[in-house]
């Protein structure tokens, strides 16, 4: 018998139909090979684990050709929807115990497993709601696109590593997109698509590698595919491909000026004009999914009518929320926070991963009021991005996320509890990066995607939609503004109300974050100064853009590696150097001092916080934190606080202790100066803003912010 090199064909299902439980029914691959396999053995390998099978499972055919066949039998029940990766291998040695790696031959192909279709008559309940509507549960997908400036301070760096981080994301910065939104309008899904947010530097990246041909030239053209889909409408005519409104270098926007705000979404809604031939969307999916309120009336300002926002950041606003514990992965959310009404579906999501409950009664646009120190009321629409379903579907939709099983308890929730609002029904968002994991695979953009399609075919019990089809429809009530908690996704850290994965190390005498912090907002004071008095300035679009660029989320998100923790400074320091000639430094100045977005360490004075993996009682004193910086000097900082209730009347002007410029480690030119003041303990229920003079006179206020001491 000759010996085994190679295989010579293997027959199998490329897909089949799940069986009433959810998963695979039993199937049989046939293995031809040149000789005869002392070890052969499959392996499938998807969202619900690995599977081995071998010995017996594996039968040798009758002779009967030069081919050596094998019958593998699969058994029902072992891999659910989606797709699973089949290995097949053989081993050259009985004893595979003594193998090399050489003497392993494999191959391996892909198998969808498609779900369950309901039996005639036995389509999934739709619950009726109030006067006798259907309940439907609406839902949307969003992707999110992105790569920072891998340097600061030259944007034409490049290396084989960024080589390889672009050439792997080929299909996804070009074709993956279309090809699932593509699916939605063959499906005949009417008002399905999806919303999408690509960075400014990742566009312009991509617009090099096409220029210059990196990455083996294939990103020849890359926005075609992207351009023509732009063109697509749903019924109501919105895009089918939303390009949603962002911020060009992917800044932390509750971190930074409002004037900066307003300059990243005007920067990045020209570049979306000019690589993909369309309007960016009046709906913005902001930077790790960050949304605080005081970003309200800067993205109003930059046109921007609706934000994307974490679900769970909703819920823990609610009074008598559930907190469920450490494994919520946050402290309880602060009383200050706390002012919706409570909800009363609360709901334990299961086959999921889900550290904490869910509100489906809450899971719907709302408009959201934020009141500035001056008391004028902002309102923008909130849109929610359920966090734990979101997650899932990252994971690689389909295959990974039982869709209807896992939204149909949020819809049994709705009927249940009676909550049904036809004129607002629930909606919410997938989010997902569209880059990284299983959410950017190429099976979650076509065989994960045809599930779906299949799948919403088939149950009119959900219905995915647009952001703005679903707007258009059923529009909220600006009278019924709520308030929101601050923080991100769950990808930073869980996203915690007060940033804290932008804050590392906080609370050790040295921290790179705070590093750059101070150094950033030392030289945003330099370039606001400069832009106000000197708006001819040679040097001045080169330190704008200088600016922009160190406002990249990834700088704080990487802590302790130098790469990273370095870049704020070197633009700053290169920025500083550029305006050092400036006439404004000496004698025009007119812009008030750069004041950071204050925080207050414990995070809930008098309540709870972390401590050797357990929660601890917080000490009741608490001390706000923030870096001022004016080009002309400061002339005092204030904390502003206000007890609720009181009104103006009620107002405590506290001067901070000004500690000097935060120490770098980085070699930063300038750093802005580290400011702190004692918040009164058991005064409970606050608000409070920093309030800062030049010694030219010039004034500024920080956002108000709020805050319960217990």
């Amino acid at each position: 018998m000759a010996s085994f090199t190679t295989f010579l064909r293997i027959d199998m299902p490329t897909a089949v139909d799940a069986e009433d439980g959810g998963r695979n029914p039993p199937f049989e691959i046939e293995v031809a090979a040149d000789g005869e396999i002392p070890f052969p053995q499959v392996i499938l390998r998807g969202a619900s684990g690995e599977h081995v099978i071998g010995g017996g499972a594996i039968e040798r055919a009758p002779a009967g050709s030069d081919e050596v066949i094998y019958v593998v039998r699969v058994p029902g029940g072992l891999i659910g929807a989606g797709e699973t990766r089949v290995q097949i291998e053989g081993c050259r040695k009985a004893d595979w115990r003594a193998a090399s790696g050489g003497d392993w031959i494999k191959a391996f192909r892909a198998l969808q497993v498609n779900p369950a279709k309901p039996a005639a008559g036995a389509a999934a309940r739709v619950g009726v709601g109030a006067a006798g509507a259907d309940v439907t549960l609406y839902f949307g997908i969003h992707k999110h696109m992105h790569q920072p400036y891998y340097n600061t301070t030259d944007a034409l760096y490049w290396d084989g590593e960024k080589d390889a981080i672009f050439g792997s994301r080929t299909g996804n910065y070009t074709g993956f997109i279309p090809a699932a939104v593509r699916q939605y309008a063959g499906g005949g899904l009417a008002h399905a698509g999806l919303s999408t947010s690509w960075s400014g530097s990742l566009i312009e990246q991509l617009n090099r590698c096409a220029r210059d041909g990196l990455c083996g030239g294939s990103f020849s053209g890359w926005n075609e595919a992207l351009q023509a889909l732009a063109a697509e409408k749903t019924a109501l005519g919105n895009p089918r491909c939303d390009f949603t409104a962002f911020g060009f270098f992917h800044p932390l926007m509750a971190l930074i000026p409002a004037r900066n705000i307003v300059k990243q979404i005007a920067w990045h809604r020209r570049i979306v004009r000019e690589t993909f031939g369309v309007e960016a969307s009046p709906v913005m999916f902001p930077p790790e999914t960050a949304f605080h309120v005081r970003m309200i009336p800067a993205l109003i300002e930059a046109g921007v009518e609706a934000v994307i926002y974490d679900s769970i950041h909703r819920f823990r606003a609610c009074r008598d929320y559930p907190y469920a514990g450490m494994s919520e992965g946050m402290l309880p959310p602060n009383r200050a926070e706390q002012v919706d009404p409570p909800a009363h579906d609360w709901l334990q999501l299961h086959n999921i991963w889900a550290g904490s409950k869910i509100a489906p009664s809450l899971l719907r646009p709302e408009y959201v009021a934020y009141e500035d120190p001056g008391g004028r009321v902002h309102k923008m629409i909130c849109i929610p991005a359920e966090r734990y379903i979101g997650n899932e579907d990252a994971r690689g939709g389909f295959g990974a996320l039982q869709y209807g099983s896992v939204l149909g308890q949020v819809h049994d929730r709705i009927v249940a509890d009676g909550s049904f609002d036809p004129k607002h029904p629930p909606f919410f968002l997938l989010h997902s990066d569209g880059d990284n994991h299983g959410g950017g695979a190429d099976s979650y953009y076509h065989h994960n995607t045809a599930g779906l399609v299949r799948w919403l075919q088939e149950d009119r019990r959900f219905e995915l939609t647009t952001v703005r089809d679903y707007l258009d429809r059923f529009p909220p009530n600006p009278d019924d503004a709520i308030h929101i908690e601050p923080g991100a996704w769950s990808g930073a850290d869980n996203g915690d109300p007060q940033f804290m994965k932008w804050f590392s190390r906080y609370n050790e005498p040295y921290s790179p974050d705070l590093n750059s912090w101070a150094t950033l907002t030392a030289f945003q004071n330099m370039v606001h100064s400069v832009e106000d008095a000197e708006p001819e300035h040679p040097a001045l679009a080169d330190a704008i853009r200088l600016m922009l660029t160190a406002e990249t989320s990834c700088y704080w998100y990487w802590t302790g590696q130098h790469v990273w923790d370095q870049q704020v400074t070197d633009a700053a320091n290169l920025g500083h150097a550029m305006l050092a000639d400036a006439a404004v430094a000496g004698r025009r100045d007119a812009t008030p001092p750069t004041v950071f977005a204050p925080w207050v360490i414990p995070e809930n004075p008098g309540g709870q916080t972390w401590g050797n993996n357990a929660l601890r009682d917080a000490p009741r004193e608490g001390v706000v934190h923030t870096f001022v910086h004016d080009i002309s000097g400061l002339k005092r900082v204030d904390l502003v606080v206000r007890t609720v209730g009181d009104g103006a009347a009620g107002e405590r002007r506290i001067a901070m202790t000004n500690r000097g410029p935060y120490p770098t480690r980085t070699g930063a030119a300038v750093t802005a100066d580290y400011c702190t003041a004692d918040l009164p303990a058991g005064a409970g229920d606050i608000r409070y803003f920093v309030e800062a003079e030049d010694r030219r006179g010039n004034v500024a206020r920080s956002a108000l912010e709020r805050i319960f001491l217990a």
